[in-house]
Parts: structure tokens; C-alpha cells; sequence
């Protein structure tokens, strides 16, 4: 017969703490190769959330093409009307802007974090950027007229006309801007950073950039090189704001700068309602020919001193160590890199 004895309190095993020191690790579970092509540790490949995104802006292409040619019959001319061509500049921003804000939700995170937030809608950085893109055409025009090579003419309209001009220009530049800065410089350059590095991402948007206004009529290699410089110094400009609406401002205010108050080939393209009969004359280096101011050597000249304009009143933000393991939980490349 077996015996059973009862424990002495003292007897019985507590369970001890773990030491201070003592660190526990996550189950590192394995991933499987397929796993590993679609997928990092911040979720889906950037390479395959550019993808999709490419694909939607098609098929959101594909169908305003649709609508515009077979249900609303919009002409289609080579000196489309002034309200067409808002138009369809408005509508090529939302080309690429609505698939981004589809990416934003896909992708859990605000569409402002792509580099138009909207609490910084028409604030001081976009009116900073007005300031210095005005600044930037009139030293521009300045220079070649100093060496003779601009003159502004006779006006080309009158009285109301002018305010009229003056007012559609304006707000066609800014859709203009925010087209054209927001398809190089918002999803893509935020999310392609994210794969290979900000300035990696950087100088392939540029050099894209400048290859598309090759499209233009009567653009050039060296215009197209111009195109791609500021675009660089518009990366510079993003990475030390923290978004996109001082270089909206600088795009527009120097495109109307171009088209309207001096009335001069803006990449190539001359548009009707300018303000004067204006001229370019002399060699091509001084006026840029065919495509313009942006093809002169002192464009390039006034480039570099606005980027280094921006280089000292912007300087590099310093990110703290709770901001890099942020943006690298949620991979923001963009927030995390420092200078």
C-alpha cells in the first residue's frame, strides 16, 4: 500500500522571474520563394505596387478616351480651344491622382503622404513657390534681354481681355503643375524610393521627365535636358519640404510667366491669348530657338542658383530614431533617409 503525503507549503516549486537582461525573440517563421517575390517585410514589392498603379492609370486612360471620343465627341485638333484644353489637363491629373488614392487605401496610409496633403492646399509653401518660380522667369527673361535677345513687342490684347487671359493661364498652369509634378514626383517617386533609395528614384523620374517633353512640338535635346535638371532640383525640393505644393507653385508660376507675361515658346509650344506680340532674337545658345527660354544657356544658369537657393533655405531634416523605425514599419523611405 502506497502512502501519500501532502506537501509542505515550503516544498512547493513558484515560478521564478526571468532575468532583466534576458531577451525574447519572435518564431522566426520561414517564407517561401514565392512569398519572397511578391512580398518584403514591409508587404508587397514596390516593384509590384508601381505595377499596379501603371495598370490602373491605362485602364482609367483607356476609358476617358472612350468617353470623350465616342460619348461626348470632344474634337480632336491640333489648336484644340482654350476650355479643351483645361480640360484635358484636369483630366490627366486625375488619371494619375484617383489611382493613387486607391494605392493610399490598398496600402493603409493617407494620400498626402504621396506629396499633396490636402491640410497644405494653397498654403505658404505653394505661395513660396509662386514667389520663386516669378522670380525665376524674370531673372531668366532679364539675362537674355540684357544681351538682346528678347523684346517684348506690342500688347496682343486689351482691357478685359487681359485679366481674362491672365486668369485662365493661371489656372491652367496650376492643374498644369499639379499634373506634371504629381505623375514624376508623387506615387511613383514615393514608392519607387521605397525599392531602390530616394535619389535613385529620383534621377530615373527625371530622365523620364525630360524624355517626355521630347514629345513636344518643337522641344529639343537640350530643353529636354533642362526638363530633367529641374526636375532633379524639384526631388531636391520635395525631399527637404516634406511635400509637393511649393514646387507646384514654382511649376505654375514660371509657366505663366512663360506663356502669358512674356509671351515665349514654353518647351517648344507658343498658345494663343498671350500678352504681347514678343520676340526672340539672336543665337541659340542666348534664346534657346524653337523650344524657347528653357533651352537657353542662362536657364540653366538661374536652375542651379534656385536649387541652391533651396539647398540653404531648406535645410536637411534631421530624423530622430523613433521617426526611422516609423517609416520603417511603414516604409517611408521618403521620411526615413536623412541628408
Amino acid at each position: 500500500m502506497r502512502e501519500t503525503y501532502a506537501k509542505h507549503p515550503m516544498d512547493i516549486e513558484t515560478p521564478q522571474p526571468a532575468p532583466e537582461n534576458q531577451t525574447s525573440f519572435p518564431i522566426q517563421v520561414p517564407r517561401s520563394p514565392l512569398d519572397t517575390i511578391f512580398h518584403n517585410e514591409r508587404g508587397l514589392r514596390a516593384g509590384w505596387r508601381i505595377l499596379m498603379y501603371m495598370v490602373m492609370v491605362l485602364i482609367f486612360g483607356a476609358a476617358m478616351n472612350f468617353a470623350l471620343d465616342k460619348i461626348f465627341h470632344l474634337p480632336k485638333t491640333d489648336s484644340p480651344a482654350p476650355w479643351q484644353i483645361f480640360l484635358q489637363e484636369f483630366l490627366v491629373f486625375a488619371l494619375v491622382f484617383l489611382p493613387a488614392c486607391f494605392m493610399a487605401w490598398l496600402e493603409h496610409r493617407s494620400v498626402g503622404d504621396y506629396g499633396l496633403p490636402f491640410h497644405s492646399l494653397f498654403r505658404t509653401r505653394f505661395w513660396q513657390g509662386c514667389a520663386l518660380g516669378v522670380v525665376e522667369v524674370v531673372t531668366l527673361m532679364g539675362c537674355i534681354a540684357g544681351f538682346g535677345g528678347y523684346s517684348f513687342g506690342s500688347l496682343d490684347i486689351h482691357g478685359a481681355a487681359i485679366f481674362k487671359w491672365a486668369l485662365f493661364w493661371a489656372l491652367l498652369f496650376i492643374v498644369v503643375g499639379l499634373f506634371e509634378v504629381f505623375a514624376f514626383r508623387g506615387y511613383l517617386q514615393f514608392t519607387l524610393a521605397d525599392g531602390i533609395g530616394f535619389w535613385p528614384a529620383a534621377w530615373i523620374l527625371s530622365l523620364g521627365f525630360g524624355a517626355v517633353h521630347l514629345g513636344n512640338k518643337g522641344e529639343g535635346w537640350v530643353g529636354a535636358a533642362g526638363v530633367a535638371m529641374i526636375g532633379l532640383i524639384f526631388a531636391l525640393t520635395l525631399k527637404r519640404t516634406g511635400n509637393l505644393w511649393l514646387v507646384v507653385g514654382w511649376h505654375a508660376a514660371f509657366d505663366f510667366g512663360e506663356t502669358f507675361l512674356f509671351s515665349v515658346p514654353n518647351s517648344g509650344a507658343v498658345f494663343p491669348g498671350h500678352l504681347s506680340n514678343a520676340t526672340l532674337h539672336g543665337p541659340t545658345w542666348l534664346t534657346g530657338g524653337t523650344v524657347g527660354p528653357e533651352g537657353s544657356v542662362f536657364s540653366f544658369i538661374t536652375m542651379a542658383i534656385a536649387g541652391l537657393f533651396i539647398h540653404r533655405v531648406f535645410p536637411a531634416r534631421k530624423s530622430t530614431s523613433s521617426q526611422l523605425q516609423w517609416s520603417q514599419a511603414n516604409g517611408s523611405s521618403r521620411a526615413a533617409t536623412p541628408e
